[in-house]
Parts: structure tokens; C-alpha cells; sequence
């Protein structure tokens, strides 16, 4: 869990321009304020991690690339819609990451890497299905609704499909790797405990 909160940490410290950008524009509608809020805010979370010497990620790149494109493209149009697409290019891009096997077995604990790496692979490729499903609900959701509308269906589907997910995933992986350590302990071939 440890991991999770620590992978969480960093991807909300990656996307935090663009979540600054999106909340002052949900707030006040006004692409000036939220493009220049955004747009400063990761400048300078850029100089802060340049000037301690950290190596800047490329979400975070991405991030302020991302703010000051669909920002500009917001304020030169005055439609919003550029705004509300921009999560879309987020999720994919999150999503292709994730098709990257094996990388949820970093964030198990050792029994479950032993002897459910299968199930740990395939809950990954469920993330990014997921993701890549977002990407294109958002995508619909923000062309033909209007902005509270999109708000909302973001919301519960983003909750809902995310809890399902996360909760199948680790039902799985859990209960895989109980059955299997089990069988191995039937058969003398392995001796770890299960927390």
C-alpha cells in the first residue's frame, strides 16, 4: 500500500499544472487566468526540481506542454472543449505505460510476485484498458456534452470504473496467490507465510 500511496504521490506531483489548470477553469471560466495559473505553476515546479538538482520526469514535461497547448487553443477559440480533451491525451499516454508487463509487480508484496506474477501481468493490461477506455470516453463526453454534464459523467465513471478495476484486480491477484501458496504447501514445496 505503501508503494501505491508513493506511485500516487508522484503522479499527482507530475499532473499537477494541468490539475491546477483544470480546477481554476472549472472555478472562474476564465482560460487567461487558469492558461497563466497553470503555465506558472509548473514553470516553476520545473526551476524548483532544476535547482535541486532532480532529474525533471516527462509527465511533467507533458503536463505543461499539455496546459499551454490546450490552454492557448481554449483562449484563441474560446471553447472550452480543448480543455475538456486534454485529460484524454493524459490517460492514453498513461495507458500505454501501462501495457508494459509486469509493471504492477513492483507495487506487490513478495508472495504475490513469487507465485501470481500471470495474474498480476493481466491485471495491468486491465489498468490499461481502462485507461485507454477513459481516454475515449472522455473524448465523446467532452464533444457532445456541455461542461457540467462532462464534469459529472468524468466523475462517477472515473470513481466507478477505477474502483471495479482496482478491486477485481487485487481480488484476484490475492486470491490466486492464497490458492497457490496453499497447493505449494500441500505439496512441501514451498514454505512463506501469507500476511
Amino acid at each position: 500500500m505503501q508503494d501505491f500511496l508513493k506511485a500516487t504521490k508522484f503522479l499527482l506531483l507530475d499532473l499537477a499544472s494541468s490539475l491546477l489548470f483544470f480546477i481554476t477553469f472549472l472555478l472562474t471560466h476564465n482560460s487567461v487566468l487558469s492558461v497563466g495559473l497553470g503555465t506558472a505553476f509548473g514553470l516553476i515546479q520545473i526551476v524548483i526540481q532544476l535547482g535541486r538538482g532532480r532529474p525533471v520526469h516527462m509527465m511533467e514535461w507533458l503536463s505543461l506542454f499539455l496546459v499551454i497547448i490546450a490552454g492557448s487553443a481554449t483562449i484563441f477559440t474560446n471553447d472550452p472543449r480543448f480543455v475538456l480533451l486534454k485529460p484524454s491525451v493524459v490517460y492514453a499516454i498513461v495507458g500505454v505505460a501501462m501495457l508494459k508487463a509486469g509493471w504492477m509487480l513492483r507495487y506487490l508484496p513478495a508472495p504475490a510476485r513469487t507465485v501470481a506474477p500471470d495474474i498480476a501481468i493481466a491485471t495491468g493490461y486491465a489498468w490499461a484498458t481502462l485507461m485507454f477506455a477513459t481516454a475515449v470516453v472522455n473524448g465523446l463526453v467532452a464533444v457532445t456534452c456541455d461542461l457540467p454534464t462532462w464534469a459529472l459523467v468524468m466523475l462517477v465513471f472515473g470513481i466507478v470504473s477505477k474502483a471495479a478495476v482496482f478491486i477485481a484486480g487485487f481480488v484476484a491477484i490475492r486470491l490466486t496467490t492464497v490458492r497457490r501458496i496453499r497447493s505449494m504447501r500441500a505439496a512441501g514445496a514451498l514454505h512463506v507465510a501469507i500476511d
